[in-house]
């Protein structure tokens, strides 16, 4: 225990014994037993040299030395009082900065109307948005709020599972109206493939390919989505891609049904000493409405 710990403590006993009058009474406001208060009473009158209460006709009064000390306890305890009324409605205000991280593509796609609509609600609220694959550290502060796909959110995090995201095959639309609608192909493995760079990317999309495909059918790798769809629409392969991000783009067309090995949750997660801020609140909320209506582009019409 700190020295600060300690002096509050002690502050906060005397202060309980002058009000009360008995160390019973102090007891049941501090919500410890009565020997515990007769301690910690004499351990301060030891290390201060001096008489703070005498026993009068059952009750405890303060001295003169007593009243000194508790005139200081009180300045204190005020003091201490006002600085969380302060930092509680800074809370209550909705009112600062907000980090909030998310990968490319759902930054992109989802994120950008939803911020729009908080912005509306809560203008005196700044949001910072991380784009960032890699899971930031919420308890580092390097963001308040993460929005992630992800079966498996840490165990220091707290939130909820918006729902699922599918995830499946898709290669460049035709070029015309006309042109036939292209066919799943007969072998995966005679395609060439775009993938995730060595190592990125979620683990159960590279386990997918390598039970498929070659590693030598893979022509083009990168670590962002919106740059595998932009290079599938171009003609460079076949990609696995969100389905709320693939499904809307006239550029793209579906291989097959979303894999049920692909998919994954998408979960707003926050730190658990964040999340009865207000402004982190509002936001939760706010994100965890909007994206539940989106359940059936999320899960690409599969239903899962």
């Amino acid at each position: 225990m700190n020295a600060n710990t300690d002096l509050t403590a002690d502050l906060r006993t005397l202060l309980a014994i002058a009000r009360e009058g008995s160390l019973a009474g102090a007891a049941r406001r501090l919500r410890v037993n009565h020997s515990t208060v007769f301690r910690r009473l004499a351990a301060i009158e030891a290390r201060l040299d001096a008489r703070l209460f005498e026993r009068r006709s059952g009750s405890y009064v303060t001295t003169a030395a007593g009243e000194d000390l508790l005139r200081t306890a009180e300045r204190v305890e005020a003091e201490v009082e006002a600085l969380e009324r302060r930092l509680s409605g800074r809370d209550l205000r909705l009112t600062g900065t907000l980090r909030l991280t998310a990968p490319d593509d759902i930054a992109e796609v989802l994120l950008m109307p939803l911020l729009a609509a908080f912005r509306r609600a809560y203008p005196d609220i700044t949001v910072e948005l991380v784009i960032d694959n890699r899971m930031l550290s919420l308890t580092r502060r390097e963001a308040d709020i993460a929005l992630r796909p992800t079966r498996e959110p840490p165990d220091t995090l707290v939130g909820r599972r918006v729902g699922t995201l599918a995830s499946t095959v898709y290669r460049a639309s035709p070029q015309t109206p006309e042109a036939p609608t292209p066919e799943a192909p007969a072998n995966l493995a005679d395609e060439p493939w775009i993938a995730w760079d060595e190592g990125a990317g979620p683990p159960a999309v590279a386990q997918w390919l390598q039970r498929r495909i070659d590693h030598s059918a893979i022509v083009y790798r990168s670590n962002s989505l919106l740059n595998q769809a932009s290079a599938a629409r171009a003609g460079l392969g076949l990609a696995i891609l969100p389905c709320f991000q693939a499904d809307p783009d006239s550029g793209l067309h579906r291989v097959m049904d979303p894999p049920a090995e692909l998919d994954t949750g998408l979960w707003l997660l926050t730190h658990p000493d964040l999340r009865r801020a207000a402004r982190v609140r509002a936001l939760l909320d706010l994100l965890y409405e909007a994206l539940k209506a989106m359940e059936a582009e999320l899960c690409g019409g599969s239903g899962r």
